[in-house]
């Protein structure tokens, strides 16, 4: 045994490979790799819930263990989702209400026939539409849009009403009369019931077609007044009522009328049929004397309105939009236009509970009316 030989050692034992590599190597650097000590890497056992990681010696692969996405990125990641999903939710509705609002037409051609909706009692004032009243206010606007709106060529007047204020149908005749006047025809498409008020306004326009069972006429005023002195005297309550006039007083609840009032009621009631009669004999090409024949109040079938000369023809609304191009000079499939449609909002938002407090609120003026309630 070679006694330099940097493989022996005084026990006589065999150096590892590692051991004589340090022998014949310099002192210093040996002396600094024994200081440094040396550990062999252990495979800690993964976390639980972590993925598995990989065999540390496999062939040609090394070792990498996957990472896993904290769990904070995923919730940040479907809070981003629902905000976009949101935005095109809110994005599409708005491109919706566009084209509803547009009659389902964005770039409208020169052959459109505007439908005008007359829906519900008719009063003056400002009502939202769809909630059971028409008011002059939105009608008139609506007919107004219509004629200054060179694409329209004719009106549709889609009624259902049983009637209401004479004032608020007298103004919307205004309208009609002016689009007349300006070339536009306006043809009425009667529903379930056109009459009275409604009917007003139907005789004005140049075309009326009607389903045979339409309930219509009604071609009367009425004005009602409450009498409930009895009640009251009931419940102990009394009135006092200083008042600079006869009859400033006249309809209050708590007494009945006089006979001078009950006079007084008969000729406001005579002078407004007359203009109600007056009217309709001029929008129907009929004498005074041949509506007052049929003017006494009560309600027609489209059969029998039909005969006596209160409609034109039958037929269903899209009839009567067909016949409205004819007149407006359209020649091909006609577009509708949808002027006052019930708004979406309403529709979507509006409940029966709220319908009511909003109507109450606006209308109160009207169907309670101090003076009675004169209506056609």
């Amino acid at each position: 045994m070679n006694e330099n030989d940097p493989t022996n050692n005084d026990e006589g034992e065999s150096l590892s490979g590692r051991e004589q590599f340090l022998a014949g190597s310099d002192k210093s650097l040996y002396t600094e790799l024994e200081d440094d000590s040396y550990e062999e890497s252990v495979q800690e056992q993964p976390v639980s819930g972590s993925p598995p990681l990989s065999p540390p010696d496999e062939a040609g692969k090394g070792r990498m263990d996957v990472p896993q996405t904290p769990s904070g990125k995923k919730s940040n990641f479907g809070k981003y989702a629902a905000l976009i999903a949101v935005l095109f939710l809110i994005i599409g509705s708005s491109f919706a209400i566009i084209y509803y609002s547009a009659g389902g037409d964005f770039y409208p051609d020169n052959d459109r026939v505007a439908v005008i909706y007359i829906q519900g009692t008719m009063l003056t004032g400002s009502v939202p539409s769809g909630l059971g009243y028409a008011t002059s206010e939105d009608i008139s606007s609506s007919i107004r849009k219509a004629v200054d709106d060179d694409s329209v060529k004719a009106i549709v007047l889609r009624v259902n009403s049983g009637g209401g204020s004479g004032s608020a149908s007298e103004e919307i005749n205004t309208e009609i009369r002016k689009a007349q006047q300006a070339g536009v025809p306006v043809v009425t498409s009667m529903g379930d019931v056109a009459a009275s008020a409604a009917y007003h306004v139907s005789s004005s326009t140049d075309l009326i077609v009607a389903n045979r069972n339409t309930m219509t006429g009604s071609i009367g005023v009425i004005w009602t007044f409450r009498n409930m002195s009895a009640y009251y005297e009931e419940e102990g309550i009394d009135h006092y009522v200083a008042k600079s006039g006869e009859f400033k007083d006249m309809g209050g609840t708590w007494r009945g009328l006089s006979d001078e009032e009950k006079e007084y009621a008969d000729r406001v009631i005579m002078q407004n049929y007359n203009l109600f009669v007056q009217d309709v004999a001029q929008g129907r090409n009929m004498t005074v004397s041949e509506v007052k024949d049929i003017a006494d109040g009560r309600i027609y079938t489209g059969v029998s309105a039909k005969r006596i000369g209160l409609i034109d023809e039958y037929g269903n609304f899209y009839d009567a939009i067909d016949r409205a191009a004819d007149m407006g000079g359209i020649e091909e499939e006609p577009t509708i236009y949808y002027v006052n449609k019930p708004s979406i909002t309403n529709l979507l938002f509006g409940s029966e509970v709220q319908n009511d407090n909003v109507v109450e609120h606006f209308v109160n003026y009207y169907e309670k009316s101090p003076f009675g309630k004169l209506a056609y």
